[in-house]
C-alpha cells in the first residue's frame, strides 16, 4: 500500500512540474509576441515533459545506486533534449523536413534497446552506444543525400549538432559502464 501511495505522489509531482514548466511560455505569451505557442505546442510539450518525468520515476523506482540514477537521468535527459530540439527547430535544416524524421528511428532504437536490456547497466550501456551509432548513420545519410542544402542547414551544422548528441549518448553509455563495473566489483567483493 505504501508503494502505491509513493507512486501516486510521484505522478502528482511530475504533473506539477509539467504544469509549472508549461506556465513559463504561457506567462511569456502575455508579455511578448516573441513567444507564440499554439494549443498543439502546449499539448506536445506537456506530453513530452510528463512522459520524460514518468520514465525517470519508473526507471529509478527500485534503483538504490546513486550512480545508476545519474546514468538514467542523463540518458533520459538526452532523449528529451533530442526530441525537444527536433520538434522546436529541427536538427537538419530549419523547420519540418523529411530529414528530421530519421530521428524517430533513433528514439525507437533507444526505447527498444532499453526494453531489451531490462534496465541492466551492461545492456543500457550497449543501448546508448547503439543510439550514438544510429545518430552517426543519420548524419552520414543527411550528408550523402545533400540535406545540408535544406534552408537553414549546412554540412557544418549537421556535423556539429549530431556530434553533440553522439557525445551525450556516448557519455550515457560510459556512465552505465561505470555502474556495471561497480556492480561487478561489489559482486566479487561479496564472494571473496
Amino acid at each position: 500500500m505504501k508503494t502505491q501511495t509513493n507512486f501516486s505522489k510521484s505522478i502528482l509531482r511530475v504533473a506539477l512540474v509539467t504544469t509549472l514548466v508549461l506556465m513559463v511560455p504561457l506567462v511569456a505569451m502575455q508579455f511578448t509576441s516573441e513567444v507564440n505557442w499554439s494549443i498543439g505546442d502546449f499539448v506536445a510539450m506537456g506530453v513530452l515533459i510528463f512522459s520524460t518525468g514518468m520514465s525517470f520515476v519508473l526507471a529509478t523506482r527500485h534503483a538504490t545506486n546513486l550512480a545508476y540514477k545519474i546514468a538514467i537521468a542523463f540518458s533520459i535527459g538526452s532523449i528529451f533534449f533530442l526530441i525537444w530540439a527536433n520538434l522546436a527547430v529541427g536538427l537538419i535544416g530549419g523547420g519540418p523536413n523529411p530529414g528530421n524524421l530519421m530521428y524517430i528511428v533513433v528514439v525507437a532504437i533507444a526505447i527498444t534497446g532499453t526494453i531489451l536490456s531490462r534496465f541492466t547497466p551492461g545492456g543500457m550501456e550497449r543501448a546508448m552506444y547503439a543510439v550514438a551509432f544510429a545518430i552517426v548513420l543519420v548524419a552520414i545519410i543527411a550528408l550523402l543525400t545533400n540535406m545540408s542544402q535544406y534552408p537553414g542547414s549546412s554540412a557544418v551544422e549537421i556535423i556539429g549538432v549530431n556530434t553533440f548528441f553522439i557525445t551525450l549518448f556516448a557519455i550515457s553509455g560510459l556512465l552505465y559502464r561505470y555502474v556495471a563495473m561497480e556492480q561487478s566489483q561489489q559482486t566479487e567483493e561479496s564472494k571473496g
